[in-house]
């Protein structure tokens, strides 16, 4: 009798199993529902890495963190100097056109009461 239970239980677990699920909620139909929890799932001892392993994995990690975040400060430093090479440059350029403006000083006036206000604007003091 405890045969014939055991055995009904099997084929009602197997023929719940074997239902035909609809499209997930998640919309994500690729994905297959576990079958074992996660608990029961288990890593082989070749799967596991070793703590020497681990430890020289972070080292290696850790240098080329290092290395990276040295090339960005380069990176950086190199955009720093051309732009504050373009800034002297403008710099030196406005000192010398500042140095050949021809000024020519006006002596009358009411030659400015008769100039337009667009005009006055450009013209300094």
């Amino acid at each position: 009798m405890d045969e014939r239970i055991a055995k009904r239980n099997k084929q009602v677990q197997e023929m719940l199993n074997n239902v035909p699920h609809g499209r997930p909620k998640s919309g994500k139909a690729w994905k297959e529902t576990r079958k074992a929890s996660h608990t029961q799932l288990r890593l082989g001892k070749d799967l596991k890495t070793s703590f020497k392993e681990k430890i020289d994995k972070k080292a290696e990690l850790k240098s080329v963190k290092e290395f990276e975040n040295r090339l960005k400060n380069e990176r950086i430093e190199r955009l720093q100097a051309r732009r504050q090479k373009a800034k002297e440059k403008k710099q030196r350029k406005l000192e010398n056109e500042k140095k050949n403006e021809i000024v020519t000083p006006i002596r009358n006036l009411h030659k400015i009461k008769k100039t337009k206000k667009k005009f006055l604007r450009s013209v300094k003091s």
